[in-house]
């Protein structure tokens, strides 16, 4: 049995952010993952008004990641024609590397919804999930998550997110102003989203 722990994140990434690569990097040093495999989502179950092509968000990941050795892209979503649910990208992963633990990375607002995913009780039985909590998040994360495991089983495990307040939203508001995004995305994605003119 192979010790390989690998992270999985998942997101529209419309566009991916420096808040994204940090929560990433902070995952990995708690949980000491080999990789973190980032995982743009194809056609999302609850959020089906993206307005730009999955690739560009699919090669806006590739860019931010770009150089890190323990961080890749899939497209294993994105080539996904139908809607793209978690149970099913997980199992394909599970098929993929048979001997890997899995380690789900989302926020904790989505945690919270998994009550409206497809199968949760067999997804928390593919892999752990890790739920990384906003700064001043005053919710009562912890209540909520034992009530979860204990209707699902599974686990998951809460960590506090870095103090970054940035959103995907408000960078796609920047870009309509004609405001800088400089210090909220890597450089290379700030250059990928002039020279294709996304968000205007």
């Amino acid at each position: 049995m192979s010790n390989l722990k690998y992270g999985i994140m998942g997101g529209t990434f419309n566009p991916i952010h420096n808040a994204h690569i940090r929560m990433a990097e902070e995952v990995r040093d708690i949980f000491d993952l080999d990789k973190i495999i980032f995982m743009p989502t194809g056609t999302p179950p609850h959020k089906n008004n993206l307005n730009i092509d999955p690739l560009d968000r699919y090669e806006m990941t590739k860019l931010a990641i770009s150089g890190n050795d323990r961080f890749e892209v899939s497209d294993i979503e994105i080539l996904n024609k139908s809607i793209s649910y978690t149970v099913e990208t997980v199992g394909k992963l599970k098929e993929f590397y048979p001997n890997v633990e899995f380690y789900f990375i989302t926020g904790a607002d989505s945690i919270l919804d998994i009550y409206k995913w497809r199968n949760p009780e067999k997804l928390l039985t593919l892999c752990k999930f890790v739920s990384v909590r906003r700064p001043n998040y005053s919710d009562d994360l912890e209540g909520k998550i034992k009530e979860i495991v204990d209707k699902f089983g599974g686990e998951i495990l809460l960590v506090d997110g870095p103090l970054l307040n940035i959103s995907s939203t408000e960078i796609r508001e920047r870009v309509r102003e004609g405001k800088s995004i400089e210090d909220f995305v890597p450089k290379k994605v700030v250059e990928y989203i002039k020279e294709n003119k996304l968000y205007i």
